[in-house]
């Protein structure tokens, strides 16, 4: 039975302070399941530790791993990383965007070039820095455009671009998240269905993509990286490192290795889902899973041939890249059981019965976007992971805006932006690490140049969730594409001497 009362939240909170202390959001759900699971079944004092962990993997963890959705989604996550990582050692992104570097001859296009980049290799948020900072580092220094600016645009065009698509690892491990929710709320709405509709309200991915052209086309830099781009035109080597990445490269590489298995993927799903009325009537889940499971083999089949056809690896070779793959993604499939798990136990202890009480008491409705993007965003900066921060916030945010019948796509767009806006803040993000590691510039130089473009972009992303949480629409984010570009403008006209002196003080 539940007990709505404060006590509920005690996992949660756990959660949060070891996520936060430790920078570990394994660490964080793992004690907070754990306590948990003690409220529940009686102290580890009373029942002794082993029987209580045997009751906890019984009754807690092995069920999240036999329920047919949770299964299906984990088996999808291991399809998903299996292709990663033959599209990241194929070669094929690099031979792909050496093809697009023939055609640059000025900054912009060098800029705009390397934006393009990012944004087509959108299957690996961790893969883009892997691919296209190595290849552009040359051309952007030949240019003098500033390492610090490449940083900035991969890190824009990589978890922004990724979070924004349903049918890579990032969509199917937030639907995850989601359905979880939905099942506990009786929600009929499908987790795909959420996603879609969530995405016009993702503002700060939106904000963060639409940022690199907006300044290359109109030279609207300011602040840190307007000097790293003065630095760079007089030929300094100010926060340049040395080569540290090795990007797989092969001289028999394609760039048919990109698209020719993404068109396989494209083909087998058509194949599987038309006959079930895809795109114009609702698919089953299950139904929907498959088909995408079996979309990323055969398209990883098709890359493994087509690697061993041109000499680039051989088919053993080939299947070991991809197997390896498939085991990388182990540690996203235990932060979603520890999440599954910690929702289940939290609704059990009446966690979101409580939550969704203390709302209705008075919480106004039209606040709750904004403060679950605040809420996201402090978590993920702190602890570098958005991914993380998906799981804590979701179970608490969707019980809520389900009982104070707050628009529920635009908080479930505040919980993912907050975590990448905090991500993209965080010096400890994995994202900001490659970034600035594939873009050959110091981590710091690429934090302190990005960060004030960042803020900016999070303050217009809040004041849209505020914006949205009244009056959900759509065309919200086409109005915050303007003001930031109205913004950047008269920020970029400030003279060279105040900005200057503006980041001075160091």
């Amino acid at each position: 039975m539940e007990q709505a009362d404060v006590t509920s939240l005690i996992p949660i909170l756990i959660t949060l302070f070891l996520a936060l202390t430790t920078r570990n959001v394994v660490v964080g759900l793992f004690a907070g399941v754990v306590s948990g699971v003690a409220m529940l079944e009686g102290s580890f004092v009373e029942k002794g530790p082993l029987e209580s962990f045997s009751a906890l993997m019984k009754s807690y963890l092995l069920p999240q791993l036999t329920d047919s959705y949770n299964a299906g989604v984990i088996l999808l996550l291991v399809f998903i990383g299996g292709f990663v990582a033959l599209m990241e050692k194929s070669g094929g992104g690099v031979a792909f965007a050496k093809k697009v570097t023939q055609w640059v001859a000025s900054k912009c296009q060098a800029q705009i070039s390397a934006w393009f980049g990012g944004v087509v290799i959108f299957f690996s948020d961790l893969g883009t820095p892997l691919i296209v900072g190595p290849v552009f580092r040359p051309l952007f220094d030949k240019l003098k455009v500033s390492r610090q600016k490449l940083a900035f645009i991969i890190d824009s065009t990589s978890s922004p671009v990724a979070i924004l698509i349903p049918f890579i690892g990032w969509g199917v491990y937030i639907m995850g998240l989601i359905q979880k929710e939905f099942t506990a709320l009786n929600v009929t709405m499908s987790d795909w269905d959420a996603f879609v509709g969530a995405i016009p309200y993702q503002f700060y991915a939106f904000l963060a993509i639409a940022i690199v052209p907006i300044v290359s086309f109109f030279r609207l830099d300011f602040g840190p990286m307007a000097k790293a781009e003065q630095l760079a035109e007089q030929g300094s080597d100010f926060g340049k490192v040395q080569e540290s990445m090795n990007v797989f490269m092969h001289k028999n590489a394609k760039s048919s290795f990109v698209w020719a298995p993404l068109l396989v993927m494209l083909v087998v799903l058509c194949t599987i889902l038309v006959p079930h009325g895809f795109p114009f009537q609702k698919v089953a889940g299950s139904t929907f899973r498959a088909a995408l499971s079996s979309a990323y083999f055969f398209a990883a089949f098709t890359l493994i041939a087509l690697m061993a056809f041109y000499g680039v690896r051989k088919l053993s070779d080939g299947i070991q890249v991809y197997l390896k793959g498939m085991s990388n993604m182990m540690s996203v499939a235990v932060i979603l059981v520890l999440a599954w798990a910690l929702s289940s136990v939290g609704k059990e202890l009446g966690a979101a019965a409580y939550i969704a009480e203390q709302a209705q008491a008075g919480f106004p409705y039209w606040l709750l976007p904004a403060v679950a993007f605040l809420l996201a965003s402090i978590i993920s900066f702190a602890t570098g992971s958005s991914w993380g921060t998906f799981a804590i916030m979701m179970p608490l945010v969707i019980p809520t805006a389900v009982a104070i019948d707050a628009p529920l796509l635009v908080c479930i767009g505040a919980v993912l932006s907050g975590g990448l806006f905090g991500d993209h803040c965080s010096p400890i993000s994995e994202t900001t690490i490659l970034s600035s590691t594939g873009a050959g510039c110091e981590q710091y130089e690429h934090f302190r140049t990005q960060l004030p473009y960042a803020m900016l972009n999070g303050v217009i992303a809040l004041g849209c969730f505020l914006l949205a949480g009244i009056a959900a629409s759509p065309v919200i984010v086409l109005a915050a594409i303007v003001a930031q570009l109205a913004i950047y403008y008269v920020l970029s006209k400030r003279k060279p001497t105040e900005q200057l002196e503006s980041i001075s003080a160091e």
